[in-house]
């Protein structure tokens, strides 16, 4: 996969392991949750304006965990860093010079 793609995944599986975290921790079943993304890219830019996840459950969830669950998923910390904007910076690394050997001592 390309860079840009597997930086979109990351999005919906940080959603997907809080959503597990919250459900590990209250042993409620997860088979039939879903976590959907889709990404609206700016033409122009090449770049997401709007990324959408959804949570999908099973008919046998129960409805009074799902408000919380859709919370837990807001708490995902890829969410949170790309909506605070991060500054990035890109700098050229200067290398120390690397040492010389000593030359060999020659026999006169």
């Amino acid at each position: 996969p390309a860079p840009f793609d597997l930086f979109l995944a990351s999005v919906a599986t940080c959603a997907g392991i809080y959503v597990l975290g919250f459900c590990q921790a209250r042993a409620i079943p997860i088979d039939g949750i879903t976590v959907t993304q889709h990404s609206v890219i700016d033409p122009d830019h090449k770049a997401p304006i709007r990324i959408e996840l959804e949570i999908g459950f099973p008919p046998t969830f129960p409805e009074k965990y799902k408000a919380s669950v859709l919370r837990a998923a807001e708490g995902c910390k890829v969410k949170k860093a790309i909506a605070a904007h991060p500054e990035f910076v890109v700098r050229e690394l200067v290398a120390a010079p690397l040492p010389t050997a000593p030359s060999p001592v020659r026999p006169a």
